[in-house]
């Protein structure tokens, strides 16, 4: 499997780490994670499969995680459509017209926004557990009533999150607990919580981010972002909607409202799943965008 190593390239007053799997010469995915979370999340065996398929596969890390440029803790000045813009350098970085975009969580949120703002440079969109409108989690996330009708996160999801405004980041140990411990609570009730992998990871991931605490600042990138729900009706590109029937931090109904709100898109669901993509879910879901991008 080819494989372009880890690099750094700067565009739109930024630095963005990215890396890439697969032929360049094949039709091109580029995959967007979410929120506090670095492309290391889109993990290897996902991107083979992908690129096994025939997809040039391109990941890389938003600002303010992983490798990427960082704001001050609690400062960003960038909005998600910022970070849409971005997703547009990483393709033009790589000579790439048109691209297959695939985002997971708030990633999803920015492959909306990338549909709607670059419409001329997607082939298709594929939201994962994502939202069209993320007010009701923001809203519940500040304790205040929430103005809009989707499903807030669950109980347990806020206090993991609210634990996290407390944090040490600079001590290892405790950022590490805290982290498994909010992908305990948003893991579905499909599988097994698979804690020794994801300790890995994401040793991996806090060793390798340019500051962690600024991961944080994601939460409020949200909430400086202008609601888009109300254009996607205007969206004319072919869009997979993927979805956990238990998603505890972005419900069901978050996807379903997508896939109602974009003309002709599609809804796959994923029983017993959470805001997670399982390893014993990944050849489905490989298998869906495959045929989806073909």
């Amino acid at each position: 499997m080819d494989y372009r190593e880890e690099h750094i390239f700067s565009a739109n007053n930024v630095d963005l780490c990215t890396d890439a799997y697969g032929d360049a010469k094949d039709p091109a995915i580029l995959l967007i994670m979410g929120a506090s979370a670095s492309m290391l999340m889109w993990e290897e065996n996902f991107c083979h499969q992908l690129a096994a398929g025939g997809r040039f596969v391109i990941r890389f890390d938003n600002r303010d995680v992983g490798r990427s440029s960082c704001c001050p803790v609690g400062e960003p000045n960038y909005s998600m459509q910022d970070m849409a813009d971005d997703a547009v350098a990483v393709l033009d970085h790589y000579g790439i017209g048109r691209a297959h975009i695939v985002g997971a969580s708030m990633g999803g949120m920015i492959t909306q926004l990338f549909g709607l703002n670059h419409a001329d440079r997607a082939l298709t969109l594929t939201p994962i557990m994502s939202s069209p409108d993320p007010a009701a989690v923001t809203d519940a996330m500040a304790g205040t009533e929430s103005r809009y009708t989707l499903s807030p996160p669950s109980a347990e999801v806020i206090a993991a999150a609210g634990a996290a405004t407390t944090l040490d980041f600079s001590d290892r140990t405790a950022v590490l607990e805290n982290r498994l411990q909010m992908f305990r609570v948003t893991a579905g009730s499909a599988y097994p919580y698979d804690e020794a992998s994801r300790r890995i990871l994401f040793g991996r991931e806090i060793d390798r981010a340019n500051n962690m605490a600024s991961s944080q600042n994601h939460g409020l990138v949200v909430g400086l972002t202008e609601r888009w729900h109300e254009r996607l009706g205007s969206v004319q590109i072919p869009t997979l909607v993927i979805h956990g029937t238990e998603d505890p931090i972005l419900p069901f109904d978050h996807g379903e409202a997508i896939a109602d709100s974009i003309p002709g898109a599609k809804l796959l669901a994923l029983p017993g799943v959470g805001h997670e993509l399982p390893d014993q879910e990944v050849d489905k879901v490989v298998g869906a965008i495959l045929d989806f991008t073909s």
